[in-house]
Protein backbone atom coordinates (compact mmCIF):
# COMPACT_ATOMS: atom_id res chain seq x y z
CA UNK A 1 0.00 0.00 0.00
CA UNK A 2 2.72 2.35 1.33
CA UNK A 3 4.53 1.75 -2.49
CA UNK A 4 1.42 2.74 -4.46
CA UNK A 5 1.07 6.05 -2.51
CA UNK A 6 4.69 6.95 -2.94
CA UNK A 7 3.78 6.18 -6.87
CA UNK A 8 0.61 8.57 -6.45
CA UNK A 9 2.81 11.18 -4.92
CA UNK A 10 5.23 10.85 -7.80
CA UNK A 11 3.15 10.74 -10.64
CA UNK A 12 1.68 13.96 -8.93
CA UNK A 13 4.62 15.83 -8.36
CA UNK A 14 5.42 14.64 -12.02
CA UNK A 15 2.76 15.82 -13.71
CA UNK A 16 3.14 19.30 -11.52
CA UNK A 17 6.43 19.99 -12.92
CA UNK A 18 5.67 19.25 -16.17
CA UNK A 19 2.44 21.88 -16.12
CA UNK A 20 5.38 24.59 -14.49
CA UNK A 21 7.75 23.55 -17.37
CA UNK A 22 4.23 24.15 -19.36
CA UNK A 23 3.84 27.46 -18.26
CA UNK A 24 6.96 28.67 -18.34
CA UNK A 25 7.63 27.92 -21.95
CA UNK A 26 4.30 29.43 -23.00
CA UNK A 27 5.73 32.44 -21.04
CA UNK A 28 9.37 32.31 -22.58
CA UNK A 29 6.91 31.77 -25.95
CA UNK A 30 4.77 34.90 -25.64
CA UNK A 31 8.19 37.28 -24.89
CA UNK A 32 9.91 36.03 -28.22
CA UNK A 33 6.90 35.88 -30.55
CA UNK A 34 6.79 38.90 -32.00
CA UNK A 35 10.66 39.11 -32.46
CA UNK A 36 10.41 35.47 -34.09
CA UNK A 37 7.58 36.51 -36.32
CA UNK A 38 9.55 39.60 -37.60
CA UNK A 39 12.62 37.86 -37.92
CA UNK A 40 11.08 36.01 -40.65
CA UNK A 41 9.94 39.20 -42.40
CA UNK A 42 12.06 40.91 -44.92
CA UNK A 43 13.40 44.42 -43.91
CA UNK A 44 10.60 45.96 -46.13
CA UNK A 45 7.51 44.40 -44.59
CA UNK A 46 8.79 45.29 -41.42
CA UNK A 47 9.40 48.97 -41.67
CA UNK A 48 5.76 48.76 -43.69
CA UNK A 49 4.09 47.26 -40.63
CA UNK A 50 5.86 49.05 -38.22
CA UNK A 51 4.23 52.39 -40.44
CA UNK A 52 0.69 50.34 -40.09
CA UNK A 53 0.74 49.74 -36.51
CA UNK A 54 1.73 53.58 -35.37
CA UNK A 55 -1.74 54.79 -37.28
CA UNK A 56 -3.19 52.30 -35.80
CA UNK A 57 -1.82 53.29 -32.47
CA UNK A 58 -2.47 57.34 -33.50
CA UNK A 59 -6.42 55.88 -34.00
CA UNK A 60 -6.46 54.74 -30.78
CA UNK A 61 -4.79 57.70 -29.45
CA UNK A 62 -7.70 59.73 -31.40
CA UNK A 63 -10.11 57.63 -29.77
CA UNK A 64 -8.78 57.96 -26.07
CA UNK A 65 -6.81 54.88 -26.09
CA UNK A 66 -3.37 54.82 -24.84
CA UNK A 67 -1.83 52.39 -26.71
CA UNK A 68 1.93 50.68 -25.98
CA UNK A 69 4.02 49.15 -27.99
CA UNK A 70 2.08 47.59 -30.44
CA UNK A 71 4.83 46.39 -32.85
CA UNK A 72 6.87 44.49 -29.87
CA UNK A 73 4.85 43.95 -26.50
CA UNK A 74 1.94 41.67 -26.48
CA UNK A 75 0.95 43.11 -23.46
CA UNK A 76 0.26 46.33 -25.63
CA UNK A 77 -2.77 44.50 -27.23
CA UNK A 78 -4.97 43.78 -24.26
CA UNK A 79 -7.99 44.90 -24.54
CA UNK A 80 -7.92 45.64 -28.36
CA UNK A 81 -11.71 44.56 -29.48
CA UNK A 82 -13.40 43.96 -32.54
CA UNK A 83 -15.15 47.53 -32.25
CA UNK A 84 -11.66 49.22 -32.35
CA UNK A 85 -10.51 47.49 -35.03
CA UNK A 86 -13.33 47.95 -37.21
CA UNK A 87 -13.34 51.39 -36.16
CA UNK A 88 -9.99 51.90 -37.23
CA UNK A 89 -11.51 50.96 -40.50
CA UNK A 90 -13.95 53.46 -40.60
CA UNK A 91 -11.14 56.02 -39.31
CA UNK A 92 -9.23 55.70 -42.07
CA UNK A 93 -12.25 55.89 -44.46
CA UNK A 94 -12.84 59.26 -43.14
CA UNK A 95 -9.43 60.30 -42.97
CA UNK A 96 -9.06 59.89 -46.68
CA UNK A 97 -6.72 57.02 -46.75
CA UNK A 98 -6.36 54.63 -50.18
CA UNK A 99 -8.42 51.18 -49.86
CA UNK A 100 -5.54 49.25 -50.55
CA UNK A 101 -3.38 50.86 -47.57
CA UNK A 102 -6.78 50.15 -45.70
CA UNK A 103 -6.76 46.66 -46.41
CA UNK A 104 -3.00 46.06 -45.81
CA UNK A 105 -3.18 47.68 -42.57
CA UNK A 106 -6.41 45.80 -41.06
CA UNK A 107 -3.95 42.89 -42.72
CA UNK A 108 -0.70 43.77 -40.38
CA UNK A 109 -3.53 44.30 -36.86
CA UNK A 110 -4.87 41.06 -37.44
CA UNK A 111 -1.84 39.46 -37.81
CA UNK A 112 -0.33 40.99 -34.87
CA UNK A 113 -3.49 40.05 -33.24
CA UNK A 114 -2.99 36.42 -33.48
CA UNK A 115 0.44 36.65 -31.60
CA UNK A 116 -1.32 38.33 -29.18
CA UNK A 117 -3.87 35.57 -28.81
CA UNK A 118 -1.04 33.17 -28.85
CA UNK A 119 0.56 35.00 -25.81
CA UNK A 120 -2.29 34.91 -24.15
CA UNK A 121 -2.66 38.36 -24.04
CA UNK A 122 -5.49 38.86 -26.01
CA UNK A 123 -8.67 35.95 -25.28
CA UNK A 124 -10.07 33.68 -28.27
CA UNK A 125 -13.40 35.10 -28.31
CA UNK A 126 -11.56 38.68 -29.23
CA UNK A 127 -9.31 37.40 -31.69
CA UNK A 128 -12.40 35.58 -33.81
CA UNK A 129 -14.18 38.67 -33.42
CA UNK A 130 -11.58 40.74 -34.79
CA UNK A 131 -10.79 38.32 -37.64
CA UNK A 132 -14.29 39.45 -38.65
CA UNK A 133 -13.49 42.67 -39.97
CA UNK A 134 -13.23 42.48 -43.30
CA UNK A 135 -11.32 44.84 -45.59
CA UNK A 136 -12.94 45.86 -49.08
CA UNK A 137 -12.95 44.06 -52.54
CA UNK A 138 -12.48 45.91 -56.18
CA UNK A 139 -16.22 46.63 -56.46
CA UNK A 140 -16.93 47.60 -53.31
CA UNK A 141 -13.33 50.10 -53.32
CA UNK A 142 -14.89 51.39 -56.30
CA UNK A 143 -18.23 52.07 -54.75
CA UNK A 144 -16.52 53.33 -51.48
CA UNK A 145 -14.42 55.70 -53.42
CA UNK A 146 -17.20 57.36 -55.26
CA UNK A 147 -18.98 57.67 -52.39
CA UNK A 148 -16.33 59.71 -50.98
CA UNK A 149 -15.79 61.49 -54.29
CA UNK A 150 -19.38 62.43 -53.93
CA UNK A 151 -18.81 63.99 -50.50
CA UNK A 152 -15.71 65.81 -51.55
CA UNK A 153 -13.66 63.62 -49.23
CA UNK A 154 -9.81 62.37 -50.27
CA UNK A 155 -9.99 58.67 -51.77
CA UNK A 156 -5.98 58.83 -52.13
CA UNK A 157 -3.71 59.25 -48.61
CA UNK A 158 -0.81 57.32 -48.63
CA UNK A 159 2.23 56.30 -50.18
CA UNK A 160 1.15 54.24 -53.43
CA UNK A 161 0.19 56.05 -56.66
CA UNK A 162 -3.48 54.88 -58.03
CA UNK A 163 -2.16 53.25 -61.04
CA UNK A 164 0.92 53.44 -62.20
CA UNK A 165 2.45 55.94 -64.90
CA UNK A 166 1.57 54.37 -68.59
CA UNK A 167 4.68 54.58 -70.51
CA UNK A 168 4.49 54.92 -74.61
CA UNK A 169 7.14 53.31 -76.74
CA UNK A 170 8.40 56.32 -77.58
CA UNK A 171 9.11 57.45 -73.74
CA UNK A 172 10.59 53.78 -72.84
CA UNK A 173 13.57 54.44 -76.06
CA UNK A 174 14.04 58.00 -74.61
CA UNK A 175 14.31 56.41 -71.13
CA UNK A 176 17.50 54.16 -72.71
CA UNK A 177 18.80 57.41 -74.14
CA UNK A 178 21.22 59.53 -72.05
CA UNK A 179 24.50 61.75 -72.75
CA UNK A 180 27.95 59.44 -73.75
CA UNK A 181 29.21 60.54 -69.72
CA UNK A 182 29.70 58.23 -66.89
CA UNK A 183 26.77 59.17 -65.73
CA UNK A 184 25.31 58.47 -68.40
CA UNK A 185 26.01 55.43 -69.67
CA UNK A 186 25.19 54.17 -65.87
CA UNK A 187 21.59 55.57 -66.83
CA UNK A 188 21.58 53.85 -69.45
CA UNK A 189 22.27 50.52 -68.15
CA UNK A 190 20.27 51.09 -64.69
CA UNK A 191 16.97 51.84 -67.23
CA UNK A 192 17.59 48.80 -69.46
CA UNK A 193 17.80 46.40 -66.45
CA UNK A 194 14.65 47.50 -65.42
CA UNK A 195 13.03 48.33 -69.04
CA UNK A 196 13.92 44.91 -70.43
CA UNK A 197 14.10 42.44 -67.61
CA UNK A 198 11.48 43.99 -64.99
CA UNK A 199 13.50 43.99 -61.71
CA UNK A 200 12.46 45.43 -58.63
CA UNK A 201 14.16 48.12 -57.13
CA UNK A 202 15.28 46.29 -54.11
CA UNK A 203 16.35 43.77 -56.46
CA UNK A 204 18.55 45.72 -58.68
CA UNK A 205 19.92 47.78 -55.92
CA UNK A 206 21.86 44.37 -54.64
CA UNK A 207 22.99 43.98 -58.05
CA UNK A 208 26.95 43.43 -57.77
CA UNK A 209 29.98 43.31 -60.39
CA UNK A 210 30.18 39.78 -60.00
CA UNK A 211 26.62 39.30 -60.76
CA UNK A 212 27.22 39.89 -64.12
CA UNK A 213 29.16 37.82 -67.19
CA UNK A 214 29.69 39.60 -69.94
CA UNK A 215 30.65 36.53 -71.85
CA UNK A 216 27.73 34.52 -71.55
CA UNK A 217 25.56 37.37 -71.47
CA UNK A 218 23.67 36.90 -68.24
CA UNK A 219 23.43 38.07 -64.97
CA UNK A 220 22.83 36.71 -61.58
CA UNK A 221 20.64 38.22 -58.87
CA UNK A 222 18.50 37.25 -55.67
CA UNK A 223 14.68 38.56 -54.97
CA UNK A 224 14.38 39.21 -51.46
CA UNK A 225 10.82 39.47 -51.84
CA UNK A 226 10.24 35.27 -53.01
CA UNK A 227 13.73 34.54 -51.74
CA UNK A 228 15.38 32.61 -54.79
CA UNK A 229 18.33 33.40 -56.93
CA UNK A 230 17.92 33.96 -61.05
CA UNK A 231 19.66 34.16 -63.64
CA UNK A 232 18.73 36.71 -66.93
CA UNK A 233 19.45 36.21 -70.00
CA UNK A 234 20.45 40.47 -71.17
CA UNK A 235 18.83 41.47 -74.07
CA UNK A 236 20.34 43.24 -76.82
CA UNK A 237 19.74 46.86 -75.77
CA UNK A 238 21.07 45.71 -71.88
CA UNK A 239 23.98 43.93 -73.39
CA UNK A 240 25.32 47.01 -74.98
CA UNK A 241 24.27 49.13 -72.39
CA UNK A 242 26.38 46.65 -70.26
CA UNK A 243 29.25 46.63 -72.64
CA UNK A 244 29.50 50.82 -72.36
CA UNK A 245 29.32 50.77 -68.71
CA UNK A 246 31.46 47.86 -68.43
CA UNK A 247 34.31 49.09 -70.51
CA UNK A 248 34.47 52.47 -68.83
CA UNK A 249 33.33 53.01 -65.62
CA UNK A 250 31.91 50.27 -63.24
CA UNK A 251 33.67 49.57 -60.51
CA UNK A 252 36.08 47.01 -59.63
CA UNK A 253 34.35 45.07 -57.25
CA UNK A 254 30.70 45.51 -54.87
CA UNK A 255 27.64 47.37 -55.68
CA UNK A 256 27.83 47.75 -59.69
CA UNK A 257 26.20 51.35 -59.99
CA UNK A 258 28.25 54.09 -59.06
CA UNK A 259 26.27 57.19 -57.59
CA UNK A 260 25.85 60.67 -59.11
CA UNK A 261 28.22 63.34 -58.38
CA UNK A 262 26.86 66.01 -56.93
CA UNK A 263 27.39 69.51 -58.42
CA UNK A 264 29.23 67.94 -61.53
CA UNK A 265 26.76 66.78 -64.01
CA UNK A 266 28.20 63.40 -66.07
CA UNK A 267 30.66 62.29 -63.11
CA UNK A 268 30.15 59.45 -60.65
CA UNK A 269 31.17 59.01 -57.17
CA UNK A 270 33.20 55.64 -56.12
CA UNK A 271 30.27 55.24 -53.93
CA UNK A 272 27.40 52.19 -54.52
CA UNK A 273 23.46 53.74 -54.99
CA UNK A 274 20.93 52.64 -52.60
CA UNK A 275 17.00 51.85 -53.42
CA UNK A 276 16.67 55.31 -52.52
CA UNK A 277 19.10 56.48 -54.37
CA UNK A 278 18.20 54.60 -57.64
CA UNK A 279 13.97 55.72 -57.01
CA UNK A 280 14.73 59.31 -57.27
CA UNK A 281 16.94 58.92 -60.27
CA UNK A 282 14.29 56.93 -62.37
CA UNK A 283 11.76 60.08 -60.98
CA UNK A 284 14.43 62.34 -62.20
CA UNK A 285 14.95 60.90 -65.47
CA UNK A 286 11.36 60.27 -66.04
CA UNK A 287 10.76 63.93 -65.61
CA UNK A 288 13.04 64.35 -68.38
CA UNK A 289 11.18 62.78 -70.75
CA UNK A 290 7.40 64.09 -69.52
CA UNK A 291 6.29 61.25 -67.06
CA UNK A 292 5.51 63.41 -64.21
CA UNK A 293 6.56 60.74 -60.70
CA UNK A 294 7.83 58.06 -62.64
CA UNK A 295 8.84 55.30 -60.12
CA UNK A 296 10.99 51.94 -60.53
CA UNK A 297 7.67 49.89 -59.86
CA UNK A 298 6.12 51.59 -63.35
CA UNK A 299 9.26 50.54 -65.20
CA UNK A 300 8.31 46.92 -63.86
CA UNK A 301 4.75 47.48 -64.96
CA UNK A 302 5.96 48.83 -68.47
CA UNK A 303 7.97 45.13 -68.49
CA UNK A 304 5.38 42.72 -67.48
CA UNK A 305 2.65 44.53 -70.02
CA UNK A 306 5.04 44.30 -73.00
CA UNK A 307 5.51 41.01 -72.65
CA UNK A 308 1.48 40.10 -72.17
CA UNK A 309 0.88 42.36 -75.45
CA UNK A 310 3.76 40.32 -77.04
CA UNK A 311 2.01 36.87 -76.24
CA UNK A 312 4.45 35.82 -73.07
CA UNK A 313 2.80 32.46 -71.66
CA UNK A 314 1.94 33.08 -68.16
CA UNK A 315 4.12 30.78 -66.63
CA UNK A 316 7.16 32.01 -68.41
CA UNK A 317 6.15 35.81 -67.43
CA UNK A 318 5.73 34.51 -63.63
CA UNK A 319 9.17 33.14 -63.43
CA UNK A 320 10.79 35.99 -65.70
CA UNK A 321 9.17 38.76 -62.81
CA UNK A 322 10.07 36.64 -59.98
CA UNK A 323 6.26 36.06 -58.56
CA UNK A 324 5.18 33.34 -56.13
CA UNK A 325 1.96 32.76 -57.81
CA UNK A 326 0.41 33.53 -61.20
CA UNK A 327 -1.97 35.76 -59.73
CA UNK A 328 0.16 38.99 -60.62
CA UNK A 329 1.05 37.94 -64.26
CA UNK A 330 -2.19 36.57 -65.21
CA UNK A 331 -3.51 40.28 -64.44
CA UNK A 332 -0.85 41.39 -67.23
CA UNK A 333 -2.60 38.50 -69.58
CA UNK A 334 -6.03 39.76 -69.24
CA UNK A 335 -5.29 43.24 -69.61
CA UNK A 336 -3.41 42.47 -72.74
CA UNK A 337 -6.10 40.35 -74.16
CA UNK A 338 -8.57 41.95 -77.13
CA UNK A 339 -11.73 41.02 -75.40
CA UNK A 340 -13.53 40.68 -78.95
CA UNK A 341 -10.94 38.27 -80.32
CA UNK A 342 -12.31 35.51 -82.10
CA UNK A 343 -16.13 37.16 -82.71
CA UNK A 344 -17.67 36.67 -85.88
CA UNK A 345 -20.61 39.43 -86.90
CA UNK A 346 -20.32 37.30 -90.31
Amino acid sequence: MLTNRNDQINQLTNIEAMHEAGKAANTHAAKVAFADYQGRKSNNTTRRQTADLACFAEYLSAVGVVAGDLLNEPEAWRGVTWGLVAGFVKWQLKAGYAIGSINVRLATVKAYAKLAAQAGTLDATAYAMIMTVKGYSHKEAVNVDQDRQSADMETRKGIKKAEAVSITPAQAKALLIHPNTPQGRRDTFLMAIMLEHGLRVGEVALLTVTAFDMTAGTFTFYRPKVGKTQTHRMTQKTLKAAKAYFDNDAPVMGCVWRGSLKGEAGKLTNEGMSERAITARVRDLGAVVGLVGLSAHDLRHAWATQAARNGTAIDRLQDAGGWSSPAMPMRYIEAAKVANEGVRLE
